[in-house]
């Protein structure tokens, strides 16, 4: 499924840095999600949960972009985060119907763990 995926045409160091990259900012967003959400109300922390991962769909480009321009040096200097995605297309990244790739899909799991923080907080208590 993942065999044409371009995580496969970095170097290995290239891809042990993206790997580094992206549990940074999993445990970074699990940190701030639990840090937030807590001692929120169900009815409140489930959409705030929601609300983080869609700025995560929209804002991370960005980091891995800086990134990737760190190892590929002839990429130029841009935002590529423009417009904010739709609900509809950070949705599909939660069901796992959006692009079949390691990067949608890992947002994607992503999405179900800022989910299951308030949840694990109300059982843990």
């Amino acid at each position: 499924m993942y065999a044409n995926d371009s995580f496969f045409d970095l170097s290995p160091w290239g891809q042990v840095g993206l790997l580094g990259i992206s549990t940074v900012l999993f445990l970074l967003s699990l940190g701030l999600a639990w840090w937030l959400l807590r001692r929120r109300p169900i009815w409140i922390a489930i959409p705030a949960a929601l609300a983080m991962f869609w700025a995560f769909v929209w804002l991370s480009p960005q980091v891995y972009y800086t990134y990737y321009r760190m190892i590929i040096p002839d990429l130029p200097l841009q935002w590529v985060i423009w417009p904010p995605p739709g609900i509809g297309e950070a949705l599909s990244m939660l069901i796992f119907q959006g692009p079949q790739n390691l990067s949608a899909h890992s947002q994607g799991l992503l999405g179900w763990c800022l989910v299951a923080v308030p949840l694990l907080a109300r059982w843990r208590r």
